[in-house]
């Protein structure tokens, strides 16, 4: 995927401002990509892309609301009982927070709506593929195709995240600590939550973890999205609604995000394909490309 040929920008949405970089023919089908939780739309790796412009697609990547270049909603506190929140997640229930993952669904067809774009393939991949479910079963008029990679519906009574897992997801070096303690720790969480049978190794993770850090820098905003996702109660609601061809990716390893996070959506989502890759965790280890973007082209074609 050549660099010239990638446009960049930001879409105003609303009071925010997202940002997005669109690379490919104007006139090939387009591809959105959505990131999950504090990941940055560089968390889809330029290589993995570069696959999808050899097969002629357009690759429009975007940050999430508060986080990399898009707005940053400073001074948004997050109210309640976090507690409360959590057991309340657990059941599939909603509560009070700053935005939701359907809040972050109409940030995406904003991306599209400021492209010009009527239709597009939707790849989401974890939060991400929460988002997608949205886009599918709310805006079904917009969408050629759904995938959705390490996901789940948020229903009532799933198991939950192994608790080293998450807390190496959302946890941080704490208040004051130095550039070098940040990237450190999200090194080791990129380890923690990757894939066991393609581990990271730790200069490969440190130098993810120092270009995701220099980009932007927003534990406040991976807080906030963290909260929008307890927040939003289950979403089965909108998978039952998608209609797209559909494909759901998991990896059988993945401790972050459970496999029955991915089999519930294939459950919830009528026609859908459920693909479960061994010792894959919650990541896109290079050695399982050739395997999920086979399945992701195949999944196009159904459109």
């Amino acid at each position: 995927m050549s660099r010239n040929d990638t446009r960049t920008g930001t879409a105003r949405v609303g009071d925010l401002d997202i940002y997005y970089e669109d690379t490919g023919p104007l006139d090939a089908p387009p591809v959105l990509m959505i990131m999950g939780l504090s990941a940055q739309l560089t968390m889809w790796p330029s290589g993995f892309c570069d696959l999808f412009a050899a097969e002629g697609y357009r690759v429009i990547r975007f940050d999430n609301r508060d986080i990399g270049l898009s707005t940053h909603l400073d001074g948004v506190r997050v109210g309640g009982s976090m507690i409360t929140r959590m057991v309340k997640t657990e059941l599939g229930i909603g509560s009070s927070v700053p935005y939701t993952v359907p809040d972050m669904a109409a940030d995406a067809i904003g991306v599209l709506d400021h492209l010009g774009i009527d239709r597009a393939h939707v790849v989401g991949a974890s939060m991400g593929g929460m988002i997608a479910q949205v886009v599918g079963g709310k805006y079904p008029e917009r969408v050629l195709s759904l995938a959705i990679l390490f996901s789940s519906t948020l229903q009532a009574l799933l198991p939950p995240p192994d608790p080293r897992k998450l807390l190496a997801l959302i946890s941080g070096p704490g208040k004051g600590a130095t550039r070098e303690q940040y990237i450190a720790g999200s090194a080791k969480a990129m380890q923690t939550i990757g894939s066991p049978a393609y581990p990271l190794s730790d200069d490969e993770a440190l130098a993810r973890a120092t270009e995701y850090h220099d980009r932007s820098h927003n534990p406040a905003g991976i807080m906030r999205q963290m909260t929008a996702v307890m927040g939003s109660g289950s979403l089965r609601r909108f998978a039952r609604k998608v209609t797209a061809p559909t494909v759901v990716i998991h990896g059988r390893a993945d401790g972050l995000m459970r496999p029955s996070g991915g089999k519930a959506i294939a459950h919830a989502v009528k026609g859908s394909k459920l693909v479960l890759i061994d010792g894959m965790g919650h990541d896109l280890p290079e050695q399982l490309w050739p395997q999920i973007t086979a399945e992701l082209f195949a999944n196009f074609r159904r459109a």
